[in-house]
């Protein structure tokens, strides 16, 4: 490297570690100035807006990548009805996750259903039929094996771990130990449909103590409800709902269509550039970007393209803990057929196809044909996840279209599936704001690693369904952590009066250890409430 480049980047370097983030790229626009920036205008950044305003703190400014708020709560126009007009599917969340127990405590998530009416209809489980390649096959036995005696055992190993400090270990090791074991095709479709469907991972990548934790804090808290939104404003309706609550029509402090390349940080503050050349000064900025999207930014190599970069580089303790989580993805894939030519049972939600040779295969159907959802519609979705989802990614829409068709018509039979008049398939991985849809929790991960995640760095904080150690993957965590953090940020703002700068925060774990003690499990890193609670478990 020349000596005059090597004293430029030294100078730029003194101006983003050693004072304050002023302008390193040498943009010739004056930044704006803002107490807070919120980057991502998603679940968690407009959770943050809604908190900072509630603390009359209203010197902020929220960044949105997309045309819209949401983020990967995302829909689109899909099909046609009798009429020409489209209907209205999720890309992306599609559930409220856990509702509300009477006399017991109340999904946030269903408050705000309830309050901006979202078009909703309960998930029955119950409803499924089963299948084969040789066609309907019935073991739903197996579907009773697994969520009596297996799930009881390995929810009360879970809580040995967490209680007595035990080692951790992968889901699938705790299935064994429970006497479940994946010989054969049925219980495979079995598994999938009881645990990857939920996670988007498989049980042998999944942490066995955390993933009881976060279906027991959602599920047994609030209810087993699964409601699935079809609302024809897309289920993003009410987190545009929320931000309406503080954010007037074309308010200057939500900035959309804007790709941040940089975020220049250190302890006094935070300036955020824009491709345009634009920049943002702020005392904090608060990062929603999902865990894809981080784990992509901070990826310890030289030639590596990244959607977005930080300087300095993150810590190594920070980059160590972001890449030690999961990015799944989770695929669904819309087929509309002839309203005259449905050849399913549309007073049946879901169908469960084992395959004989390939486990996640075209598992789950559901319909959306039926009582309750969209009747007349013709539409039927099929879930894939993961290693099929990145499969089906790789190729074109018509061959997995056919691919999908075949398993159909296995099911079914060659002579009854009719070929669709719409076809639909998201690509989540390959969204360079998105690099997938929500986390999952790997063996291995400890909660004082998941707090590393979590903490502040400097002025920079970071927010979202990945922060939040109970309700990580649910819109619900995204909600809670846009909250805490803003908070947060807020009492730092009054104790530090009319002073700038980022001082202070949560603190991170420089050693860590094999396993938690469980006094660290507490509300300073994220556990809000006991995974023990049985409110909904009625």
């Amino acid at each position: 490297m020349k000596l005059g480049a090597h004293y430029l980047l030294t100078i730029l370097w003194w101006q983003v570690v050693g004072g304050s983030p002023l302008q390193a790229e040498g943009s010739a626009k004056a930044c704006k100035k803002t107490k807070v920036a919120v980057l991502g205008a998603g679940m968690a950044g407009i959770a943050a807006g809604s908190a900072l305003h509630n603390a009359s703190i209203d010197d902020f400014i929220i960044v949105e990548y997309n045309s819209d708020v949401g983020g990967r709560v995302a829909h689109t126009n899909f099909g046609k009805k009798s009429n020409g007009s489209p209907y209205t599917v999720e890309l992306g969340a599609n559930w409220v996750q856990g509702t509300v127990t009477e006399g017991g405590p109340e999904n946030p998530i269903w408050t705000f259903a309830k309050k901006y009416k979202l078009q909703n209809t309960y998930s029955n489980y119950s409803s499924i039929q089963t299948f084969t390649d040789k066609g309907a096959v019935d073991y739903s036995d197996l579907l009773d094996l697994y969520e009596g005696d297996t799930y009881s055992t390995l929810e009360q190993d879970a809580g040995y771990i967490l209680t007595q400090n035990l080692q951790d270990r992968s889901y699938r090791t705790g299935l064994n130990i429970a006497g479940w074991q994946a010989t054969d095709a049925m219980r495979k479709a079995v598994e999938w449909w009881e645990f990857d469907w939920e996670y988007a991972y498989s049980p042998d990548l999944s942490s066995h103590e955390f993933a009881i934790v976060n279906y027991n804090t959602s599920f047994y808290q609030w209810s087993e409800d699964n409601n699935y939104v079809f609302d024809p404003r897309g289920y993003s309706a009410f987190i545009k709902g929320i931000a309406s609550m503080y954010l007037k029509p074309n308010d200057p402090r939500l900035l959309l269509n804007k790709h941040i390349t940089n975020i220049a940080y250190n302890n006094d503050g935070v300036t955020v550039y824009d491709s345009d050349g634009s920049c943002i000064q702020a005392d904090y900025a608060i990062t929603t970007f999902s865990l894809g999207v981080l784990q992509n930014a901070t990826a310890n190599t030289a030639d590596h393209p990244t959607f977005v970069k930080f300087t300095p580089r993150l810590p190594d303790w920070k980059r160590t803990a972001l890449q030690s989580m999961q990015m799944a993805t989770y695929t669904k894939i819309f087929l509309q057929f002839p309203a005259d030519k449905v050849f399913w049972d549309k007073n049946t939600q879901f169908f469960l196809y084992a395959d004989p040779t390939t486990r996640g295969y075209y598992p789950i159907f559901q319909s959306l044909d039926g009582p309750g959802f969209l009747p007349g519609s013709g539409i039927l979705f099929v879930t894939v996840v993961q290693d099929q989802a990145a499969i089906v990614a790789a190729q074109t829409d018509e061959e997995t279209k056919q691919q999908v068709l075949a398993v159909l018509r296995k099911m079914y039979g060659a002579n009854k599936v009719p070929q669709p008049i719409d076809f639909l398939m998201p690509r989540w991985a390959q969204i360079e704001w998105a690099k997938g849809s929500y986390s999952n929790w790997p063996p291995g991960l400890t909660l004082e690693m998941h707090q590393n995640i979590r903490a502040n760095v400097g002025a920079l904080w970071f927010a979202g369904e990945h922060t939040h150690p109970e309700y990580y993957g649910f819109l619900q965590g995204a909600w809670y952590e846009g909250q805490r953090v803003a908070n947060d940020i807020a009492a730092l703002v009054k104790k530090a009066g009319a002073t700038s700068g980022g001082g202070g925060g949560e603190t991170h774990y420089s050693v860590l250890h094999g396993t938690t003690n469980l006094s660290e499990y507490a509300e300073r890193n994220g556990w809000e409430v006991s995974s023990f609670l049985t409110y909904g478990d009625v």
